[in-house]
């Protein structure tokens, strides 16, 4: 069985992280191909338009394997240089995968989302999560700086202050300060939460898939540029959604007081 699985629905694709039996520990040998291949895969089919991740049984994300970091072993084997590679072939391909995904991502978070967990949850463009969800920046508490990249990941999310009271405290928060904190928009009961990540996701869809892609490629764009190169962008991207079939669709459906039928195009 994967340790992610992949399934699609329609316009939708979900990734589920199968390792329930240990609390779905990421960054195992092999994992940064699991979300590469996938993150491939949602990007090249067009049909995509909405993605979500969430982990199998009763936790999103613990984060890394303890056991394998207190016996040297796996990807926590050999010298300084070895286990450094390990994080930039690997870990980090988990990480750069979901920023680089095209469109929207839930993160539909089901438990525990602990270090690497709860920084793979914070590249996703939406976070909704169960109300017994719990978060998590640890690293400190086991001898490590966060490597996955969450300290530039974290901040940006609920900012510097925040950020670092959870990196420097090692302590984890519950779900209603991490809806307080803007950590997640939104709580529901466990129960409800696949059923209202596949609702948010169903009203993503529902918009022009082309603009969509743009719409999120300008604000992972926005994150490290400044206003000037954005509006040089936004008005470069604007010109082709101008020119579209998806933005003719749009206006004459408005006009016509119909739902559209966009092609993508």
């Amino acid at each position: 069985m994967s340790a992610l699985l992949f399934e699609k629905h329609g316009f939708v694709a979900t990734l589920t992280i199968n390792r329930p039996e240990s609390r779905n520990i990421l960054g195992e040998e092999g994992d940064g191909a699991l979300f590469e291949a996938a993150a491939a895969r949602i990007n090249a089919d067009r049909e995509v338009r909405c993605a979500i991740l969430t982990g199998a049984g009763s936790a999103f994300s613990a984060g890394g394997n303890l056991k394998a970091m207190r016996e040297k072993s796996g990807v926590f084997a050999g010298t300084p240089q070895q286990i450094e590679e390990g994080y930039k072939t690997n870990i980090h391909k988990i990480v750069r995968s979901l920023w680089n995904l095209e469109v929207p991502l839930i993160a539909a978070i089901n438990g525990a989302a602990i270090g690497l967990g709860n920084d793979v949850a914070c590249l996703a463009d939406i976070r909704i999560a169960s109300k017994f969800a719990v978060f998590g920046a640890t690293f400190l508490k086991i001898g490590l700086v966060p490597g996955d990249g969450g300290a530039w990941i974290l901040p940006r999310i609920i900012g510097q202050a925040r950020a670092s009271e959870l990196f420097f405290t090692g302590e984890t928060i519950d779900a209603a300060t991490a809806l307080q904190w803007g950590l997640v928009s939104r709580l529901v009961p466990p129960e409800l939460l696949m059923e209202e990540a596949h609702g948010l996701a169903r009203e993503i869809c529902r918009q022009p898939p082309g603009v969509l892609r743009m719409t999120k490629k300008l604000m992972r764009e926005a994150v490290g540029a400044n206003l000037e190169t954005i509006m040089d962008r936004s008005a470069a991207f604007q010109a082709r959604a101008h020119v579209s079939e998806d933005h003719a669709e749009a206006l004459a459906a408005f006009f016509e007081k119909r739902e559209p039928q966009y092609k993508g195009r």
